[in-house]
């Protein structure tokens, strides 16, 4: 006989557990505060503010490569990194840097006024000077995250682009990264991983500029840095790990939906992947494909952590209920897998990218369907959206009165400081009463 197999992803059914001990099954918390990281990445901070390009080199060496030696990387090799690609690598780039700009073109913004006789106002609508990237390195390489920051940042009109990945085992930064900075027109690349890597772009050093606004996923490191560093800097959300939701029905193919758990999985240990269905036979399935496929993926010690860890597989009363547990989950991805969509639609309430259908993969998401796939993460839906064309502009209102136009207003604006107890801010108002009389 064979051995039994225990699936390696938990199928909960809710009307066992209960409807609250779900919703508390699927909230995320992985930005909780963590006092160790905090305490490791406030040194590493103070060292890039005291020392600089010493720190980089030395922190690289010790986190990244051995054979680090040179923090910038020339212009020359980013265009080589480019010109050497396999020429369908670099198709590939290209058209899915088309579809990204595309897409970030119809979210331009521009100043606007209403100006009507004696008052005007307005808003100034600008661009960010200088943005810093942050691309993750370790064990893969991100070309994706490249386009997906760096050209809605350019359709946004920011003056230069500075760009920040860990360094290779060789000391330089992936070559495919390298591309996608030369495709992109990113201004300088660093090899400068970690948190390290945020500081630096805070702060400035000898060799790397400080910036108005880091964006970019990372790990714990990286985003413990951008949180205690924001103030100093903008950054544009906490991204990271990744995560996804699928609500799916009885009709849904258990393949498309097992794959699309491990394809957000893949990407590290402290990912998280959900199914909620209110079909058991559909959930049975999925975990017996998950197996399957899972013995055939190289990056399985990695799949079987977060299958372990962090995934579930949720069979619901209803699929009214099934969305309830969705938007208390508020995931970076949720998938509607069922028969009709689009009728689904409606209900979401949180969610960072929404892909409707059996033949909308996640991949299809990360790669080439023109949304930053730089997402709101561990339940930040409910309130934040993704990186976008807005996230690298700022807004300057702007105001005019002439005197006939403030002299009626005079009085309500005296009563209101009054009241908060500003005095000054009373006679600043009244006095232009006077110099009009």
């Amino acid at each position: 006989m064979g051995r039994k197999l225990i699936p390696i992803v938990r199928i909960v059914n809710v009307a066992e557990i209960g409807f609250e001990q779900a919703c508390a099954a699927v909230r995320r918390t992985t930005l909780q505060d963590n006092p160790e990281v905090e305490r490791v990445v406030r040194e590493i901070v103070e060292r890039v503010r005291t020392e600089g390009d010493t720190a980089l080199v030395e922190l690289g060496r010790r986190f990244d490569s051995p054979q680090l030696t040179s923090l910038e990387v020339s212009g020359e090799a980013m265009q080589q990194a480019l010109h050497t690609l396999p020429p369908a690598l670099r198709a590939v780039l290209e058209q899915a840097a088309s579809r990204i700009t595309a897409f970030h073109e119809h979210q331009k913004r521009t100043s606007w006024m209403d100006a009507r006789p004696g008052w005007v106002t307005g808003q100034l609508i600008r661009p960010l000077e200088r943005v810093g990237i942050y691309v993750p390195g370790g064990t893969a390489a991100y070309p994706s995250t490249v386009l997906m920051t760096a050209l809605p940042a350019r359709v946004a009109g920011v003056k230069e682009l500075v760009l920040c990945s860990p360094a290779q085992k060789e000391g330089s930064v992936s070559p495919l990264v390298l591309a996608a900075a030369a495709l992109a027109e990113v201004d300088r690349v660093f090899a400068v991983g970690g948190a390290q890597a945020v500081a630096a772009m805070a702060l400035g050093t000898q060799t790397v500029p400080s910036v108005d606004k880091i964006v970019g996923p990372g790990n714990v490191w990286v985003n413990t840095a951008k949180k205690l560093l924001w103030g100093i800097v903008d950054i544009d959300m906490l991204a990271g790990p990744s995560e996804v939701c699928i609500v799916a029905d009885e009709g849904a193919n258990a393949v498309f939906v097992a794959l699309d758990i491990l394809t957000q999985l893949e990407h590290d240990p402290a990912c998280a992947g959900y199914l909620i269905t209110p079909s058991a036979a559909l959930a049975a399935a999925v975990a017996s494909e998950i197996e399957r496929q899972l013995e055939h993926l190289p990056r399985h010690a990695i799949l079987r952590q977060a299958l372990e860890r962090n995934s579930l597989l949720m069979v619901t009363e209803t699929m009214e209920q099934a969305l309830a547990l969705a938007n208390v989950c508020a995931p970076e991805h949720l998938a509607l897998m069922v028969r009709e969509p689009l009728a689904l639609l409606g209900s979401v309430k949180n969610a960072g990218a929404v892909l409707l259908g059996d033949y909308t993969p996640q991949t299809l998401g990360d790669y080439m369907a023109g949304p930053s796939h730089t997402l709101p993460t561990s339940g930040t839906a409910r309130y934040a959206s993704p990186l976008h064309v807005e996230t690298f502009l700022k807004r300057t209102s702007v105001i005019y009165a002439a005197p006939e136009t403030l002299n009626p207003l005079i009085p309500s604006l005296a009563l209101l400081a009054r009241a908060e107890g500003f005095e000054a801010h009373a006679r600043a108002a009244e006095a232009r009463q006077e110099k009009t009389l």
